[in-house]
């Protein structure tokens, strides 16, 4: 029986955090224990953004650019986040609930403790990325890649990983339960991960395929 994967560690929150009102993020812009509600930022461009102790909601970051973005024990609801490109992120105690993540591209970040939860995450990029106790659930990461991806006590649970690609990817402690994973690419890199058995056998036939095994007919059906 392999080691249970770890599960996130939930964000440290200021119990009465400062209304933030701003129209625009800078470079290396520093926001501590506020809370940012109902902003339209789409289409921002800043590098070394950092977030530490904040409640997100309802707000507007898409098609932004946020290289370097730091988010720090924050909780994130409800937010339009879809085609937002944030090179060498680095994530710690962050909750992201029910926000659109299309195209989300967080190439070589690092991921700590941080839980993503009904979320649309379907095009999303976390290659060459580091995860560790992350937990994706009730999510649909339809074609996200998975790729040079470092996953230790990752979970995804009842998330739709069709054609998601995990060639590369390196694997430990990492559980997957009841998913949609038709068609999945790199199954080889699953290599000790954990999977409820409805997971398995909807993997069959792709296993089969990636270990280059022949599936014969059965001789009775041509009786």
């Amino acid at each position: 029986m392999p080691d249970p994967a770890v599960a996130p560690s939930a964000p440290r929150l200021p119990d009465d955090p400062a209304a933030g009102e701003i129209r625009s993020l800078t470079h290396d812009a520093v926001l501590g224990e506020v809370e940012l509600r109902s902003l339209e930022l789409c289409g921002q461009d800043a590098r070394g953004v950092k977030l530490d102790s904040a409640r997100v909601g309802d707000c507007d970051l898409s098609s932004s650019r946020l290289d370097a973005l730091r988010l720090i024990d924050c909780a994130i609801q409800g937010c339009d986040l879809a085609n937002l490109l944030a090179r060498g992120a680095g994530l710690r105690r962050v909750e992201i609930a029910d926000s659109r993540l299309t195209g989300v591209s967080l190439l070589d970040g690092k991921l700590a403790d941080v839980t993503v939860r009904g979320c649309r995450a379907d095009l999303a990029s976390l290659a060459g990325a580091s995860l560790s106790r992350v937990t994706f659930e009730d999510c649909v990461l339809v074609e996200s890649s998975f790729m040079e991806t470092a996953l230790e006590s990752v979970r995804f649970v009842r998330c739709d990983l069709t054609a998601a690609d995990f060639r590369g990817a390196r694997i430990d402690r990492c559980e997957f339960r009841r998913n949609r994973l038709s068609a999945v690419q790199g199954l080889s890199s699953l290599r000790g991960a954990a999977m409820e058995w409805p997971d398995v056998v909807e993997l069959a036939g792709e296993l089969a395929a990636a270990l280059g095994i022949d599936t014969l007919d059965d001789p009775n059906d041509a009786a």
